[in-house]
C-alpha cells in the first residue's frame, strides 16, 4: 500500500511538474511574441524629448551628487559612477587609409590620420572594490588636440573628441524616468526596488533585472580583453550609430598574459601594468560603428535596446593602440583620477543623441563640478 502511494504521489508529482513547464513555455513564447510584436521597425531617426524630462534630470543631478557624498574614500570625492581605475594610457586612433567614403565622418573623415588619445579603464561601481566581484568594466577614449567648434561654449579650447562606453552592448534603463526611478533606490539603498517599483506586475522591469546581471560579468582577464560598447547612439555626420571597441590580437606582437593573482583586489591594474611596463608588449583594438536603419527596430531613446547585428553590422573606422609605457605612478594616477571624461566633450560630427545622453550632459557637468570643487577645497 506504501508503495502504491508513493507511486500516486510520485506520477502526481510529475504531471504538475510537467504542467508548470508547459505554462513556463507558453508563458515565455507569448512574451516573446509580445515583444517582438512591440518592437519593430521603423522607428524615428530624430530625437523625441519625452515631457518632464528637464525635471527628472534635475532630480537625479541631486541624487548623483549623494552619491558622490555617500562614497567619498576619506576626503577624495569619487566619481558617481566608474570611481576606480586600473589606469590611464596613452594610445594612438589611426584612421584607415583605405576607409570607405561614407564612412569617413568628423574625427575619422582623413584617411591615415593618427590621432593621439588617452584611455581610462575601470570598474563600473560607484566604489571602489575588489576586481574580483562582478561588475561593469569601462573603458573611455580621449582623442587629443581635435578642431573644430566644441559642443559645450566652455570647452573650445580643449580640443578632444571623447568616447565613453562599458562592456554590454545595452543599458538596463530605457530612458530618463526608469533612470530617476532606479538611481533614487540605489542611492537609499533599496536596490530591490530599482527593478521592483512597487507591488503592482505592471511596472516590473524583468527584462532590465536581466540586462544588469549580465552586465555585472565577472572580471576579465585583464582590460585589454574586453569589448566595450556606447549603449548609447551618437550623430555620425548625417548618420545615427553607436560606438564599440573590441580587442584586435592580430595587429599587436602575440601576448600571453601571465596567470594573475584574482584574490588582489587591483588585480586588472597589475594585468595592465604586467603587458605594458613590465613585458613591454602593446595592446591593439578595433574601434567601430553601427548606422542606424530606421526601417528597423534601432530606436535612439531606448538604451534597453541592443541593435542587432543581423539589422546592422559594426564597420571599423579606426584602429587603436597601446604602446608599452609606464603608467602606474603616483603622479599619473592622480592626474588620471582628475581627469574627466564625457560624451559631450567632442564636435558636432559626433554629438551624442537620445535622452540617456541628454541626461549624461547635465548629470556629467554637475558631478564633474562638484566632485572637483571639493576636491580643491582639501587640497
Amino acid at each position: 500500500m506504501l508503495t502504491t502511494l508513493w507511486l500516486r504521489l510520485g506520477a502526481f508529482l510529475g504531471k504538475t511538474l510537467l504542467w508548470l513547464l508547459g505554462i513556463g513555455l507558453l508563458g515565455w513564447a507569448l512574451s516573446t511574441a509580445w515583444f517582438a510584436w512591440q518592437h519593430k521597425g521603423p522607428v524615428p531617426d530624430q530625437e523625441q524629448i519625452a515631457p518632464g524630462e528637464a525635471a527628472m534630470t534635475q532630480d537625479i543631478i541631486q541624487t548623483a551628487i549623494r552619491i558622490v557624498d555617500q562614497h567619498r574614500e576619506g576626503t577624495r570625492y569619487l566619481r558617481d559612477a566608474h570611481a576606480k581605475a586600473h589606469g590611464c594610457v596613452m594610445a594612438e586612433v589611426q584612421v584607415p587609409s583605405d576607409l570607405p567614403a561614407p564612412l569617413r565622418q568628423g574625427v575619422f573623415a582623413e584617411p591615415g590620420k593618427t590621432w593621439q588619445a588617452t584611455i581610462r579603464l575601470s570598474n563600473g561601481n560607484a566604489y571602489p572594490q575588489f576586481d574580483s566581484l562582478r561588475d561593469a568594466r569601462g573603458m573611455a577614449i580621449k582623442l587629443l588636440n581635435v578642431p573644430g567648434k566644441q559642443l559645450l561654449a566652455d570647452r573650445q579650447s580643449q580640443g578632444e573628441q571623447d568616447f565613453v562606453m562599458f562592456n554590454h552592448p545595452n543599458f538596463f534603463v530605457s530612458d530618463v524616468a526608469e533612470y530617476r526611478q532606479n538611481v533614487a533606490a540605489q542611492a537609499d539603498g533599496k536596490k530591490a526596488m530599482a527593478f521592483f517599483p512597487s507591488l503592482d506586475p505592471r511596472t516590473w522591469q524583468i527584462r532590465h533585472l536581466f540586462i544588469a546581471l549580465a552586465t555585472l560579468s565577472p572580471p576579465p582577464a585583464s582590460p585589454t580583453q574586453t569589448t566595450y560598447f556606447s549603449v548609447s547612439p551618437y550623430k555620425f555626420g548625417e548618420a545615427n550609430a553607436k560606438f564599440r571597441v573590441a580587442p584586435d590580437p592580430d595587429s599587436c606582437p602575440g601576448y600571453t598574459l601571465p596567470p594573475q593573482n584574482q584574490d588582489l583586489p587591483n588585480f586588472l591594474r597589475s594585468a595592465l601594468n604586467q603587458q605594458l611596463s613590465t613585458d613591454r608588449v602593446p595592446a591593439c583594438f578595433v574601434l567601430q560603428i553601427q548606422r542606424q536603419d530606421p526601417s528597423k527596430y534601432m530606436p535612439i531613446e531606448d538604451t534597453s535596446i541592443e541593435w542587432q547585428e543581423s539589422d546592422a553590422p559594426f564597420e571599423t573606422v579606426a584602429r587603436i593602440k597601446v604602446p608599452a609605457q609606464d603608467f602606474d605612478t603616483p603622479k599619473l594616477n592622480l592626474a588620471c583620477d582628475n581627469q574627466s571624461f564625457n560624451p559631450w566633450f567632442g564636435i558636432e560630427a559626433h554629438r551624442p543623441i537620445g535622452g540617456i545622453n541628454r541626461l549624461r550632459k547635465a548629470v556629467y557637468e554637475a558631478v564633474s563640478d562638484y566632485r572637483h570643487r571639493r576636491n580643491a577645497e582639501v587640497e
